[in-house]
């Protein structure tokens, strides 16, 4: 369990690492909000699809406690091994926000003064991990496991953009980004309504893939499965 683990805190690291970093250059290297935020879409995005590709096999590359808590329910993980990652999975995140703000040469913690609250930000969130969900199970439950880095990637990067949240998507990703006031920051008032939204969404994608894909019942016709 220890590789296991250890692969979600340095998988997790990785993707603060550049979530913060992307966000610190786009702000030093122009004004305009659109283009600032495209290139951290494709950023994070292009990192997501990298990450779970490569770390995939060890772990499953989780990179999120949402993931971890539909497994747990799935029962695909015990619950010793579901909070092992989860664990991992936050002390990463913030792992990866200190290392970001080290290279740039700032103080290693900032709180965030970004404000990102109201009633739309959190219903985004939920739609956000939502569809996260349904992607990774739905591809999983047909097995069709090679799609889910380039699909989890294309989807974070449009949810980034398309978005009023931002696409977060993630519990440990939003509480690490309470700590830097870059562009990537989110005040610490405004976690609670986020993380309970992801979860949520989560849940709920959990319940619709157990009625859209039960195992057992779901096959690839001949056409599909010369598809992947």
């Amino acid at each position: 369990m220890g590789r296991r683990a250890t692969s979600e805190f340095v998988g997790t690291c990785l993707l603060l690492f550049v979530i913060v970093g992307s966000g610190i250059v786009v702000q030093d290297l122009g004004n305009d909000p659109a283009l600032q935020l495209f290139a951290h879409a494709a950023v994070v995005g292009a990192t997501l699809a990298v990450l779970i590709a490569l770390l995939g096999p060890v772990s499953g590359a989780h990179l999120n406690p949402a993931v971890t808590l539909v497994g747990w329910r799935n029962r695909e993980l015990t619950g010793r091994v579901a909070t092992a990652y989860v664990a991992a999975q936050t002390l990463g995140a913030v792992a990866g926000v200190v290392l970001a703000h080290a290279t740039f040469e700032r103080a290693l913690v900032s709180i965030s003064s970004i404000v990102r609250d109201g009633l739309g930000r959190p219903l985004a969130e939920l739609i956000s991990t939502f569809v996260l969900i349904v992607l990774i199970a739905g591809f999983t439950r047909t097995n069709r496991h090679q799609l889910i880095p380039w699909t989890v990637g294309l989807w974070i990067t449009t949810a980034i953009f398309a978005t009023s949240s931002t696409g977060f998507a993630n519990p440990a990703v939003t509480l690490a980004r309470s700590l830097t006031d870059s562009l990537a920051g989110i005040t610490p008032a405004s976690v609670p309504a986020f993380i309970l939204s992801q979860l949520t969404g989560a849940l709920l994608a959990a319940a619709a893939t157990a009625y859209l894909f039960p195992i057992g019942t779901v096959r690839l016709t001949p056409r599909e499965e010369t598809l992947v």
